[in-house]
């Protein structure tokens, strides 16, 4: 996520107040939950902060992290974007959904019966988790996240989905060489689209 315990709570706060900014804007109830996706990537962050306080391992900060960063955002994301789609766009909304319950449904499965553990590497935390046919795991994972905000059927989620394909990529290349952590900074941009978003929905309410 981010490269230090101070990074990771100074970003998980400031991605938070987003969100509680995306909640407080938002007039229509099926907006709410991907206007609070933010309140839930700030939480992560500063998750994570404990998690580098306590130098890795298998406590419950590790296990907290995991669950959010695995089943339950499988399936929030796909969730929240089915709850804001236009009517057109609703039924091709429902295929990330489905896939989204499975690996969701899969991964908690797997985290309830296997250890996590955190590692700190350098600058970066690896988690670790034994996770069976992990490619076909992590496909199911994109389809939910990327592919549902992809198939919204809304310019600025299209957006949205486009800048967390490329921020996943690049985030993933620097962790890979154990160089830097750097979700957090595309969560904080994400966040930011976010709220432009909803202020783009309230005025077209208004």
């Amino acid at each position: 996520m981010c490269w230090s315990a101070e990074a990771d709570l100074v970003a998980g706060v400031g991605v938070a107040a987003v969100g509680v900014a995306c909640v407080g804007r938002t007039r229509r109830p099926r907006d709410l939950p991907l206007a609070a996706l933010p309140v839930l990537l700030g939480a992560h962050q500063m998750v994570e902060a404990a998690v580098w306080a306590s130098r890795g391992g298998t406590g419950p900060a590790t296990l907290a992290w995991a669950v959010i960063a695995l089943p339950l955002l499988a399936l929030w994301v796909p969730l929240g974007v089915l709850c804001a789609a236009p009517p057109r766009a609703r039924r091709r909304a429902t295929v990330p959904l489905a896939v989204g319950v499975a690996t969701a449904a899969a991964l908690a499965y797997v985290l309830a019966t296997r250890p996590v553990r955190a590692e700190i590497r350098g600058h970066t935390v690896a988690y670790v988790v034994d996770v069976p046919h992990a490619e076909l795991l992590v496909g199911g994972y994109l389809v939910a996240t990327v592919g549902a905000l992809l198939l919204a059927g809304d310019r600025g989620l299209r957006a949205l989905g486009v800048l967390a394909a490329v921020g996943a990529l690049i985030c993933w290349a620097l962790w890979r060489l154990e160089f830097v952590s750097t979700w957090c900074a595309f969560a904080a941009v994400c966040s930011v689209v976010l709220l432009g978003w909803v202020n783009g929905r309230r005025r077209a309410t208004s």
